[in-house]
């Protein structure tokens, strides 16, 4: 029987053995629904779930593991069932808008404020960009090849 941290690094779901403790101590790693302390053994045919960023992976053990293995050798120790809704939050679109600021300009006017929101206004997050007005692109050094 292996410790979760030391199993979790070597499966590669951590990079490091102390992020994998650090991820056990902080909640975010939890045995058939219990959260899990670093030392606590994994047997097989438990259910891991890992909470990384907004993320929650599902793995399920399959063999006991003696040191980290190589990234093509993990389905023979782990399984993962991580739900595809979960997997879609890693494509999603991520929601900022940068706009070109010139270098000593200070804090954005009310005016300049309202002229963003209405180039924020006008994206479609579904990949659909509406027709931006020119006089907005233009105040932000933007052309239409930027969009």
């Amino acid at each position: 029987m292996e410790r979760i941290d030391k199993y979790l690094w070597a499966i590669r779901v951590f990079k490091t053995r102390t992020e994998a403790t650090d991820a056990c101590k902080g909640g975010k790693v939890k045995v058939s629904g219990v959260n899990a302390k670093p030392s606590r053994p994994v047997k097989e045919g438990e259910i891991i779930q890992v909470r990384k960023n907004s993320i929650l992976y599902t793995y399920k053990v399959k063999a006991d593991i003696g040191k980290r293995v190589g990234a093509r050798l993990v389905p023979e120790y782990a399984e993962n069932l991580t739900p595809q809704s979960e997997l879609e939050k890693l494509r999603a679109p991520v929601e900022t808008f940068f706009l070109k600021r010139d270098r000593g300009l200070g804090r954005p006017t009310k005016k300049d404020r309202r002229t963003m929101e209405d180039a924020w206004d006008q994206i479609d997050f579904n990949n659909e960009i509406e027709d931006i007005p020119d006089d907005i692109l233009q105040h932000f050094g933007l052309t239409e090849d930027d969009i």
